[in-house]
């Protein structure tokens, strides 16, 4: 154990694999141990590279062995895959000695350990996500169950919840125990709207107390919710070289398809966070509908550059455009400690 200067770990919910190796990259220890055993494990060990797939966990376990004084590496799975000896026997042991080769490569990418503070965060985000494809699933299963009985809604949300309870009461339309179970769903629907409306108040309130926050919601296009949201995922700006890096991570530049010396670009990669990139083109669209509604005299640079540039390529790459340059505009933010200077944002 002495030797070790690399581990990697398989990670698990009882039984964890780890895999160590020395300077020379020899092989010095298998062993699969149990979850509340690890800690006291690595403690043993001298002060090492821990190297784990970024899973459900890993970002708790990196912030255990850094304050042992190890030095955590989360990497994305993906990544380890082809250090894999085997592809086609894929077992815990195979997967630890993948990890342990990948992490100690020169190359490799690594993604940032988030912080308590960060996750607390992110689980508000991703519950209140929850709760908005509940209520989608209750609004469609109203809707499906009164087209059974011939009854149509309007198509808006709003419009639903108000014609719901004069529909519900039409007893010539309905059976008694459909009204029941339909009433109930209205119910449960309301019961959502109230929670998700106790969520938005909870990120608008932190994205409020938030210095970083507040500087990303002075950005067109960016209210509480993404800059909270941001400023959770994100971390350390810096941990990106500059603004271009920031933006391919979040998937929103061209996929590439090169060979001999021809570049070939296609739909954008989609790689990063979903939910990230899904906010930044919602909030492409506001920013480009308010320009277009723009009268010329009133444009600002940023606004002119995305009224020519709607003209020239169209309506769905002018989205993916501007939000690569929220993005790009976000990372000059949060990395610099800066505040928004529209007359100063670049147009290329």
């Amino acid at each position: 154990m002495d030797k070790i200067t690399a581990v990697g770990l398989d990670l698990a919910k009882q039984i964890i694999q780890v895999h160590g190796i020395d300077a020379a990259g020899h092989v010095v220890l298998r062993k699969a141990v149990r979850r509340e055993r690890l800690l006291a494990l690595l403690a043993q060990f001298p002060l090492c590279v821990v190297g784990m797939e970024a899973c459900s966990g890993a970002h708790h376990w990196a912030r255990q062995f850094k304050q042992l004084g190890h030095e955590p590496r989360l990497m994305a799975a993906e990544f380890v895959r082809p250090f894999r000896k085997s592809l086609a026997a894929k077992n815990d042991a195979n997967d630890a000695e993948a990890i342990c080769t990948a992490v100690v490569q020169p190359n490799m990418r690594f993604v940032s350990i988030k912080s308590v503070e960060q996750q607390a965060l992110l689980s508000l985000h991703r519950i209140r996500q929850g709760l908005i494809e509940e209520r989608t699933a209750t609004i469609n299963r109203l809707r499906g169950v009164l087209a059974e009985f011939g009854v149509v809604l309007p198509q808006s949300v709003p419009a639903l919840q108000r014609a719901l309870p004069t529909v519900l009461a039409d007893a010539e339309r309905l059976p008694a125990v459909v009204q029941r179970s339909l009433q109930l769903l209205l119910e449960h629907l309301r019961e959502l709207e109230l929670r998700l409306a106790a969520f938005d108040r909870q990120i608008a309130q932190h994205a409020k107390s938030s210095a970083p926050a507040q500087r990303l919601a002075a950005l067109p296009g960016i209210g509480p919710l993404t800059a909270s949201a941001v400023v959770a995922t994100v971390g350390n700006a810096q941990d990106y070289r500059n603004g271009r890096q920031f933006a391919a991570w979040l998937g929103l530049v061209p996929r590439q398809y090169s060979s001999g010396g021809k570049c070939k670009l296609g739909p954008i990669t989609r790689r990063g966070d979903a939910y990230l990139r899904a906010l930044l083109v919602q909030g492409a669209r506001s920013t480009l509908q308010a320009a277009l509604r723009r009268a010329p005299a009133r444009h600002d640079r940023l606004s002119a550059w995305i009224v020519q540039l709607a003209q020239r390529v169209g309506y769905h790459k002018t989205l993916v455009a501007i939000a690569n340059k929220h993005a790009r505009i976000i990372w000059a933010l949060l990395a610099r400690e800066q505040t928004l200077d529209l007359a100063r944002t670049t147009t290329h």
